[in-house]
């Protein structure tokens, strides 16, 4: 009998469950052992601990329990990589860990570890991996001595990159021998730990540091100069703690800085000028401190800021008109302070803009301020704007009827004003409710704002009564000619005996049908030089009518079971949805022994072609622009579809591309209704094997999450270039695990690399960052239980910010 001498990787991905056996100790020879994202339970066997030959062990992502093991011999020797993060382990963190001494990565994060972090990790001197996140773990620090000791015992760590430590009840103090860390550190999170006392000046000797989280703590003191130091640092948070003092220019100096939040803090005096100098910011929160005085003009500099949150301060002056200079900003706060003036409508020069009439604008906040003035009419600029809220200023005069062109309006908040004139009632005015508007005596408009009925001139009503006098006078005489022309028609429609009874007379606002004889010739027959491409349930054909008209074909085969079925459904829904990313039905043609859906042309075919034709590319910007586009559909049929649409077998071969390259999502043959209150619903029809939701496929079980599923493997497939079903994975969810596996480090390894380009090193690595992103949604979509995926709007908004972050970075390139 051959026996096991090696495993090198075991990723089943939600397919195994149960205990891990013990007699799998018993292998002597295995190196890898990766079970991760399943759904094991128990403990985890002692045997595994002694196995001398494991070098990377990963049992991430399960519901394991149970205390590690504190007494073992060995606690393997050659291991250099062990992750038990998200489980449910509990006890202390044993001291022989130190055993393991050739240890380069250790996570023990997300579980419920008690005790504190012991010192003897110190001994892990190859450690360049430690996250301890989110346990109940404390630092060893007493009362007469209140520092973060487990701090002083890592120094010895000489190549540690990355520290996490944050959601653990530490409550002490930062060291001083913090500024003894590794050299190499390039992040450090210690965030909700409860922090006390000032930030060490030390701080500044970890020279390599990028990332730095400390909120949510109770950190006092000031903002240090030593902070200018760090020029590497790349995310600055410190919300959320009680610092004070001034916000130093040191900071300034941090010419690499991304993302910079200061908020919530009791920080007063002046905004620095030369923040604007940072052109790498971008997202700025100073909200909810104490600063006053005007917002500095040169803030006008971050041209490609993302985020601005300013809320809650003493801020006064007006508001500068420079801000119109930002150009891809999605989120502009100014709200509670002390601003006057009027919203500037102009930035300076004379090109005339706003300073919020920006594309890419989606959250405005200018409430509770002393705004005058009117609103101006350019704010119909901003087309991407879906909160807007000017409630509590002293604004006048009417609201721009150009707001009705805001498509994407949901929110509106203009109450506490002395506005006047008529509410709008067209675009999105139609779904506002009173709370939009109250307290603006001088508005009038429909009932059901709850205010007065809007009156017209004089001139308005002598025009009126001139044109009652003329129809009262002409309604008759065309009512004569009109009776008469009827009977005349009449009495020679009844002579026509030759008229067959079968043909309806009444005129009919159905879309004109399509004959199979103007199909059958003008596919050639349905010839294989027409031929598309084919799916479950039939056939698609290229057509080009007598007219020169091009249109798709989609004729059901209706030898394949379900085929009828599919048929009438693709029928029905077609009839009554309508989205620019939805293929329009034109007409159809149906027989005992024919069916068939005549589809607007697409003459770029589908998503799948173009990922797997070498004859084609698609770069970075049209695959997010799809992936949008199929976002925007799915919205459309899961929300603001009179019943939530699940469309059912979301794939490549069924998003399809027009012209512009504009997607569309199409084939809704085993598409479900949910009926009014209804979450899920049962099918017996099983959709494409490796984008199926788990509990659809094992369940029959459809609701708007399985599409939310099938669009996270979507997204993968195409930045990857993969396919779920590829020989590489042992079953469809491995995809899931190869992915996974990939981040954050080795995405370059998962990405197709036609997107990459050797010889532009910033291009590379803002597109690597641009799909490491793009990755975690892809996960978050297709999380193993329904209840932890997103919804289709929330999965819209960040695939969005993704593409304006792209943008940002790399323009269109």
């Amino acid at each position: 009998m051959m026996s096991i001498v090696q495993i090198r990787i075991f990723c089943l991905d939600a397919i195994y469950q149960g205990l891990i056996p013990e007699e799998i100790g018993e292998l002597p020879n295995v190196r890898e052992l990766v079970l991760s994202a399943n759904n094991l339970m128990g403990a985890i066997p002692t045997s595994i601990f002694n196995i001398s030959s494991l070098q990377i062990m990963s049992l991430t992502e399960n519901n394991l329990s149970s205390n590690l093991p504190s007494s073992i011999k060995l606690w393997l020797p050659n291991l250099s990589i062990l992750y038990l993060g998200e489980n449910k382990l509990t006890g202390i963190i044993p001291e022989s860990i130190s055993n393991a001494s050739k240890l380069t990565d250790l996570d023990l994060g997300y579980n419920a570890f008690t005790g504190s972090i012991p010192k003897s990790l110190g001994n892990l001197r190859l450690l360049q991996f430690l996250d301890l996140q989110t346990n109940n773990l404390t630092s060893g620090s007493s009362s007469s001595s209140p520092e973060l000791v487990f701090l002083t015992s890592l120094v010895n760590f000489k190549d540690l990159k990355v520290l996490s430590v944050n959601h653990n009840p530490l409550d002490g103090i930062l060291p001083t021998t913090i500024g003894n860390l590794s050299a190499s550190l390039e992040k450090f999170y210690a965030y909700s730990c409860g922090i006390k006392g000032n930030i060490p000046s030390e701080i500044g000797n970890i020279s390599n540091l990028a990332f730095l989280n400390l909120q949510q703590n109770g950190l006092t003191g000031f903002i240090l100069s030593t902070i200018k130091a760090l020029g590497k640092l790349q995310i600055l948070d410190l919300s959320s703690n009680r610092l004070q003092g001034s916000i130093p220019d040191d900071i300034c100096q941090l010419m690499n800085m991304g993302d910079l939040r200061l908020n919530q803090n009791e920080l007063f005096g002046l905004i620095p000028e030369c923040l604007g100098n940072i052109t790498s910011l971008r997202y700025l929160y100073l909200n909810s401190n104490k600063l006053t005085f005007v917002i500095p003009t040169r803030l006008g500099n971050l041209k490609d800021i993302l985020e601005i949150n300013m809320s809650s301060n003493s801020l006064n002056g007006n508001l500068p008109p420079e801000l119109g200079s930002f150009k891809v900003v999605a989120l502009i706060d100014f709200s509670m302070n002390q601003f006057t003036g009027k919203i500037p409508s102009t930035i300076i020069g004379k090109i005339p803009s706003t300073i919020i009439g920006l594309q890419n604008l989606v959250t405005l906040s200018l409430a509770h301020n002393k705004l005058q003035g009117s609103i101006p009419d350019s704010f119909g600029s901003m087309v991407s704007l879906e909160f807007l809220d000017l409630s509590y200023n002293d604004l006048f005069d009417v609201i721009p009827k150009s707001l009705e062109t805001l498509s994407h309006l949901s929110y509106l908040n203009v109450s506490f004003n002395k506005l006047s004139g008529q509410i709008p009632n067209g675009g999105p005015f139609a779904n506002f409710t009173i709370q939009s508007f109250m307290s603006n005596e001088a508005l009038c408009g429909a009932p059901k704002f709850q205010v007065s009925p809007c009156h017209t001139s004089s001139f308005h009503h002598l025009r009126e009564k001139r044109v009652a006098l003329v129809l009262y006078i002409l309604l008759p005489i065309a009512s004569i000619l009109l009776a008469t022309t009827f009977v005349f028609l009449f009495i020679k429609c009844r002579r026509r005996n030759k008229t067959p009874s079968s043909v309806d007379l009444l005129p009919t606002i159905t879309p004109p049908r399509i004959t199979y004889q103007q199909l059958f010739q003008a596919t050639n027959g349905f010839s294989e030089s027409n031929l598309l491409g084919m799916g479950s349930f039939g056939s698609v054909y290229k057509a080009i009518l007598q007219d020169t008209t091009v249109l798709d074909i989609k004729v059901f085969n209706l030898q394949v079971e379900g085929a009828f079925k599919s048929f009438e459904v693709e029928c029905e829904i077609m009839r009554h949805i309508r989205h620019r990313n939805l293929t329009k039905v034109i007409s159809s043609c149906s027989n005992l022994d024919f069916k068939a859906l005549v589809l607007e042309y697409m003459p770029n075919g589908s998503l799948e072609k173009w990922l797997y034709s070498y004859n084609y590319f698609l770069d970075m910007l049209q695959r997010l622009d799809i992936m949008i586009d199929v976002a925007c559909a799915l919205e459309y049929l899961h929300h603001d579809y009179s019943m939530p649409l699940v469309h059912c077998d979301l794939k490549p071969s069924n998003i399809l591309l027009d012209d512009d390259m504009v997607a569309y999502v199409s084939d809704f043959g085993i598409a479900k209704l949910l009926d009014l209150g209804e979450s899920v619903t049962h099918t017996k029809t099983i959709a494409t094997f490796g984008y199926i939701a788990p509990k659809f496929g094992l369940e029959g079980l459809v609701s708007t999450s399985c599409d939310v599923y099938s669009y996270g493997i979507l997204l993968m497939e195409t930045f990857t270039r993969v396919k779920p079903t590829n020989e590489m994975f042992f079953e469809d969810m491995m995809m899931k695990c190869w992915v996974r596996e990939s981040l954050p480090n080795a995405i370059s390894h998962a990405i197709d690399a036609n997107l990459l380009k050797p010889e532009d090193e910033h291009l590379t690595a803002v597109v690597l960052q641009c799909v490491s992103s793009i990755m975690e949604l892809a996960l978050s979509c297709s999380a193993e239980s329904s209840e932890e995926r997103m919804n289709m709007k929330d999965v819209l908004a960040t695939l969005k910010k993704v593409k304006l972050w792209y943008l940002a970075n790399c323009g269109s390139s």
